[in-house]
């Protein structure tokens, strides 16, 4: 009852300036808006990034070819093939451990079916790609392994090149000609939607046996990349530590020289896709703490400013009967609930800037309860540090002088 009577005291003093009060949480709100709309941001960019390495597949360890080094400059990833088929063979053959694996090759070309005629990708791959990708066929079949090795001119549709080429007709069995091959379509994928940066669709695509395409559309020898999916999470680490040993060996690279490849786990991938997001949320989160210790000041030079006010006040009460740790209570309740207030405007605040950038913008954005938990006792915090000092300070006065003081 007593903190609750202290309460409404502390309601009735604030309400008395309530401009001044305003401006006073001005700073936590500010601050604890940008914390969640920050938050909020991150989580939903890093639920899009897991998204999409999810999409890769399960236990998925990527080979890419090329960080070729050229008079001194390393030219990265894709500057060259440097990954062969009987590297990809050996993998298979003698790294234990893998469960799957295909090789990917990517073409852009002329796509033409009836009086259709469009530019999509082109994915040259290997049976496994379906099982690794665990992307299921909607209507028809997967190629086959007796596909791949033949060099057949096979081809599955995304959902979205099967619609753009066939309209709602069902597209199996049908001849579509790539770079004027004829492939026939043996089934369509099932949907997959955008990618990560929401700029590309990935159901706008036809996939090949690899072999078909290296022979009739690029004429490649070398591949840009490898996909290999281990029997367990707990075999990749092993898997990619032979599989580096095993292509270092094939490539003739000596001690202290760079890899002409990179081998990455998806959880290697996903810390490299968030890294950018992390350093964002930490700058937004220093501007955002800048900001609540602003608004703390803030707290503490008017609950400072309060006290001088209401020393009669202060002095009256304590002539009464009120005791030091009531008049420290009631100060104390004050600047908290100044605090706690403006946190909770705060909260509304990055919620909804949240929504609207998600709306607007087209951003992904997931606003936690933890985040706003936190934010909430943080803003408590802030009520409580800085508001301690004044409140401190008018439990001390004397209250012969208090009652004196014009």
């Amino acid at each position: 009852m007593i903190v609750f009577a202290t309460f409404r005291i502390a309601v009735r003093a604030l309400k008395r300036n309530t401009l001044r009060t305003l401006l006073t949480m001005l700073g936590i709100i500010i601050g604890v808006g940008a914390v969640i709309a920050a938050i909020s941001i991150t989580n939903g960019a890093k639920s899009q990034v897991e998204a999409q390495i999810a999409s890769l597949g399960q236990n998925v360890i990527l080979i890419l070819s090329g960080n070729v080094t050229r008079g001194g400059f390393s030219m990265g990833f894709g500057s060259a093939g440097t990954l062969t088929q009987e590297d990809f063979d050996s993998i298979r053959r003698e790294i234990p451990g893998v469960n799957a694996a295909t090789p990917e090759v990517r073409a852009f070309s002329q796509i033409a079916a009836g009086n259709q005629n469009i530019n999509s990708q082109v994915f040259g791959v290997g049976a496994d790609y379906f099982d690794i990708r665990s992307w299921p066929v909607a209507n028809g079949a997967p190629f086959t392994e007796t596909d791949v090795r033949n060099a057949n001119k096979v081809v599955l549709l995304g959902q979205t090149s099967a619609r753009t080429l066939f309209g709602g007709a069902d597209a199996v069995g049908e001849i579509v000609r790539i770079k004027s091959a004829p492939f026939t379509v043996v089934g369509i994928l099932a949907p997959k939607g955008m990618s990560m940066s929401g700029s590309t669709d990935q159901d706008d695509l036809l996939i090949v046996p690899y072999t078909s395409a290296m022979k009739r559309l690029t004429g490649a020898t070398t591949f840009r990349s490898f996909s290999v999916q281990t029997t367990s999470a707990e075999a990749m680490p092993n898997v990619q530590q032979e599989i580096i040993e095993l292509l270092r060996q094939r490539h003739r690279i000596g001690p202290g020289r760079d890899d002409d490849f990179i081998v990455r786990t998806q959880q290697e991938i996903t810390e490299a896709a968030t890294a950018t997001s992390r350093i964002m949320t930490i700058l937004l989160g220093a501007i955002a703490g800048v900001s609540l210790i602003v608004g703390g000041i803030g707290i503490m030079n008017i609950m400072l400013v309060s006290v001088t006010e209401r020393t009669r006040e202060i002095g009256l009460r304590m002539s009464v009967g009120a005791r030091g740790k009531d008049i420290l209570l009631q100060f104390l309740i004050e600047a908290v609930t100044l605090s706690i207030v403006g946190g909770a405007i705060g909260i509304l605040l990055g919620v909804g800037s949240s929504r609207i950038l998600s709306l607007k913008m087209g951003w992904v954005t997931l606003t936690s309860p933890e985040s706003i938990l936190m934010a909430f006792l943080f803003s408590a915090a802030i009520g409580i540090f800085f508001g301690f000092y004044p409140a401190r300070k008018a439990a001390r006065l004397d209250p012969i002088d208090a009652l004196r003081y014009e």
